[in-house]
C-alpha cells in the first residue's frame, strides 16, 4: 500500500487540533453558562492530551487515511457538565452543543482569509515549499472543520445537533430522544456511509470557503492553477 506519510502527518495534524478547538469550545461555553465541570477537568485547552479518545482519535483517523478514504474526520472524549449548574437549563445545552459546529466554522472561515492573504504570492510564484506546506494546511484545517462542523450537527446523540433538537421538544420526547443514544452512532454511519448525507452540504460548504478565500484574486481569474492548489 502507497502511504505519503508526510500527506498523512499534515491531515492528522489537521484533524487533531480541530477535535481540540472542537472540544475546548464546548468546554469554554459551558463555563460561561456556570458549569466548571470540563474546566476542572482541564478541557478548556488545545493540550491534545485532554481530549483524545484512542479509538476516535487515534485509530480510527489513522484507518481511514492510510485507507485513502476521500474524506476524513473523528471524534475526541465528549465534554461532560452538569445541566443543574447551568444559568438556563433549557437552553444551555443547545448553546454548549453549538458552540463545538461554530468553532469549528470560525476556524474554516480564519484559513479562508489567511489563504486569501497568500493568494496574491502564491499567484506571483513566490514563497517556494513553505507556502506549499501552508497551504496544505490551511487547506486541511478548511475541509476538516467544515466536515467537523456539519457531521456533528446531524440530530442524533451522541453528536451536537441534538441538543439542539431538544431544545425544542418536550419532556416526553426528550427522553425518547436519549434513548437513542446507544444506538446513535450506529444510526449516524448508516446515514453518513450509506445514504452520504454530508456530501451535498460539504459541497455548498466547501465552495462557499473557496469563494470567500480567492474571489476576486489573481488566483480567482486563474481556473487551472486554483484547482491545482486545492486539489494539492
Amino acid at each position: 500500500m502507497n502511504i505519503d506519510i508526510p500527506e498523512v502527518l499534515i491531515a492528522y495534524f489537521c484533524l487533531l487540533f480541530s477535535l481540540c478547538f472542537h472540544e475546548a469550545a464546548h468546554a469554554t461555553m459551558a463555563h460561561w453558562r456556570g458549569d466548571d465541570s470540563a474546566r476542572l477537568l482541564g478541557r478548556m485547552s488545545l493540550n491534545p492530551l485532554a481530549h483524545i479518545d484512542p479509538i476516535g482519535t487515534v485509530v480510527f483517523p489513522l484507518i481511514m487515511m492510510t485507507a485513502h478514504v476521500p474524506f476524513l474526520f473523528g471524534w475526541a472524549k465528549p465534554v461532560p457538565f452538569n445541566p443543574r449548574n447551568l444559568k438556563n437549563i433549557r437552553h444551555d445545552p443547545a448553546l454548549i452543543g453549538l458552540a463545538g459546529p461554530v468553532s469549528n466554522i470560525i476556524l474554516a472561515v480564519i484559513c479562508a482569509l489567511v489563504l486569501r492573504v497568500l493568494a496574491y504570492p502564491v499567484a506571483a510564484g513566490l514563497g517556494g515549499g513553505v507556502i506549499v506546506v501552508l497551504l496544505k494546511i490551511l487547506f486541511g484545517l478548511v475541509g476538516i472543520n467544515l466536515v467537523l462542523a456539519i457531521f456533528n450537527m446531524i440530530p442524533i446523540p451522541p453528536l451536537d445537533g441534538h441538543h439542539v433538537l431538544a431544545f425544542n421538544l418536550s419532556m416526553e420526547n426528550k427522553a425518547k430522544l436519549a434513548r437513542m443514544a446507544p444506538m446513535g452512532m450506529i444510526l449516524v454511519m448508516i446515514l453518513v456511509w450509506q445514504f452520504d448525507i454530508i456530501s451535498l452540504p460539504m459541497s455548498y460548504a466547501f465552495s462557499g470557503v473557496i469563494t470567500l478565500a480567492f474571489w476576486g484574486t489573481p488566483l480567482w481569474d486563474n481556473p487551472e492553477q486554483l484547482v491545482h492548489l486545492i486539489r494539492g
